[in-house]
């Protein structure tokens, strides 16, 4: 597996990183022993790059990551999240920045994880309530105290993130990208990372499963998935969307990969400062993701995909209130 850089602060990760959220939550059932064995495999597989956050589960999450990486610890870089604010229960309470929050958060998310330092702390969503000098002051501190490496942001605006690197370097933005999820190259998000050396981590790499060719019907998600209640998969949207993966589906055919094999492929194709994490909990889907990173796409295939994804092609918007989104 090969390594990109995140940031200009040193942090190196695996080209293609896994996320963890849907092992625990929003994806239908969950299987913890099948979700360590993929952790497991993929860092057998030179995967080193693990993204959490205390609100998946909620915090259910940052403590499996933790289990399964309890014996592996050197061989990883542990990203997580703070700022979603959840109960032990689940009920949302809001996005919180302030300085005191930043340092409970962390203190708790070291203590789930069972790690003394977290690798790249991310703010999950941005505190309007809250200057963002004084967030980003308040990771800096931990930073100094040694309880963590590096920072990131995640769906941040331009302004906040430059706001936000100028207070402490900013190793690392995360934001949604994929082929139906282009919007970070309108809005100015890309460009002003890459002007100010930032690394970008794209979540959602194969449209929440959706351009790995999985589902073909509103019926083909579990009764308690959160993407029920997303409009992509929602009425004609859903079918407009299956049309444009279905070209995915036929390249991927005469290329002898898979669908989101192609998918990976064009984000890693991106550049050298992009680092998708898709998420999974099995280990097949695991295997099928990390193998992207050896699929090459020409310039004339390059070109096909643009004819059929270009900015804007996906049908409905990403979230159903998109209001917090990008501050």
């Amino acid at each position: 597996m090969q390594k990109r850089a995140l940031g200009r602060q040193g942090l190196t990760v695996s080209a293609i990183g896994l996320g963890c959220m849907g092992m625990s939550e929003f994806y239908g059932p969950v299987d913890e022993k099948e979700s360590i064995a993929t952790i497991h495999r993929a860092l057998d597989v030179g995967i080193d790059f693990l993204d959490t956050a205390d609100a998946y589960g909620p915090f259910r999450n940052e403590r499996l990551v933790g289990r399964a990486v309890r014996d592996r610890r050197d061989g990883v870089v542990l990203a997580t999240k703070f700022g979603s604010a959840r109960s032990e229960t689940g009920e949302r309470l809001g996005i919180r920045g302030d300085p005191a929050y930043v340092r409970q958060a962390c203190d708790a998310s070291l203590a789930r994880l069972g790690v003394d330092c977290i690798d790249l702390y991310y703010q999950h969503r941005v505190d309007t309530k809250v200057p963002i000098e004084e967030t980003i002051g308040a990771m800096a501190e931990l930073v100094r105290a040694g309880k963590v490496r590096y920072l990131g942001m995640s769906e941040a605006a331009p302004e906040t993130i430059r706001r936000a690197h100028a207070t402490h370097p900013i190793s690392a933005l995360q934001t949604e990208y994929s082929l139906w999820t282009r919007d970070v190259e309108a809005n100015d998000v890309l460009s002003t990372v890459r002007e100010l050396g930032i690394g970008f981590v794209a979540y959602s790499p194969l449209g929440r499963g959706f351009l790995a060719g999985r589902f073909k019907t509103f019926g083909d998600l579990p009764a308690n998935d959160f993407r029920r209640g997303n409009p992509r998969f929602q009425g004609e949207n859903l079918q407009k969307n299956l049309d444009l993966v279905a070209e995915v589906e036929r390249m991927a055919h005469e290329k002898d990969v898979t669908a989101g094999q192609i998918a990976l492929a064009w984000v890693l194709s991106r550049g050298d400062d992009v680092v998708p994490i898709p998420g999974t909990k099995h280990v097949e889907y695991l295997e099928q993701n990390a193998a992207a990173a050896d699929v090459r796409l020409s310039r004339e295939e390059l070109d096909r995909i643009e004819s059929v994804f270009p900015l804007g092609a996906a049908h409905g918007m990403r979230y159903a209130d998109m209001a917090a989104i990008h501050k």
